[in-house]
């Protein structure tokens, strides 16, 4: 039994808002003709309403920084989204409940041939707008010019249309890209692991602590696994215990 003040700081409306990102394929997709979403978080995001018997409203994104964006509007309770330091002065997290990898696609006959080769004077990197990778490279690399998109398809097309030289993300889609684009290579080394988790407004305790419990028990329980065998996902990996 949930007790009435955790589900208050969850449901602060009385409905429990879901942030999910159906621009990230490992964790959910939307129908283009009804708009329904599915996919892990989808999944997750009922099982977290059933077990805390609370009404869920899915709020639909079409990337990871759009979603982070809007919780300083208000516009979600909970989300499914990366752990990343540059979000964290608005949003409190879970730990991982899954990892997956960041890594590079390049086009037919591209030099550049590992993640070494990125970071260079003259190389452009197609990215998706406050996505967990483009936080993540902001920090790290040196050189490369990084060249930024509304969303990752759009990021691909940044590729396509011979603006950048490279576009990073989450390997799953750019597999999927790059069997658009014969010749196109995906690196099969990452240059980051992303933990994806739970996320919600600083200054709810009890909200978090019950997050955070709903995390460990479904990896503990076999349901992470589970949604992402129903979703037809590969190589992703569950995350380990917090």
């Amino acid at each position: 039994m949930i007790a009435q003040s955790v589900k208050d700081e969850l449901a602060p409306t009385g409905k429990l808002r879901v942030g999910i990102n159906y621009g990230n394929a490992v964790l959910a997709s939307r129908d283009a003709a009804s708009g329904e979403l599915r996919g892990v978080a989808v999944d997750l995001a009922w099982e977290l309403g059933r077990r805390c018997e609370l009404a869920v409203e899915l709020m639909a994104f079409e990337s990871a920084g759009k979603m982070a964006t809007a919780v300083t509007a208000g516009a979600w309770d909970a989300a499914f989204l990366a752990v990343e330091p540059g979000r964290a002065g608005e949003i409190a997290f879970t730990a991982p409940y899954i990892l997956i990898e960041g890594t590079y696609l390049t086009p037919p006959g591209s030099p550049i041939r590992s993640i070494a080769d990125v970071d260079r004077a003259g190389v452009r990197v197609g990215v998706s707008t406050g996505s967990a990778y483009d936080l993540f490279l902001s920090r790290n690399l040196q050189q490369a010019q990084m060249i930024k998109a509304e969303n990752p398809n759009t990021s691909f097309d940044l590729l396509i249309n011979g603006k950048v030289d490279v576009v990073a993300g989450v390997r799953q889609a750019l597999m999927t890209h790059a069997a658009k684009l014969p010749g196109s290579r995906v690196f099969d080394d990452r240059f980051m692991a992303i933990g994806q988790a739970m996320g919600m407004p600083h200054g709810r305790a009890a909200g978090l602590k019950c997050l955070r419990q709903f995390i460990e028990g479904v990896k503990a329980s076999g349901f992470v696994a589970d949604a992402l065998e129903r979703a037809g996902i590969r190589g992703v990996a569950v995350a380990p215990p917090a």
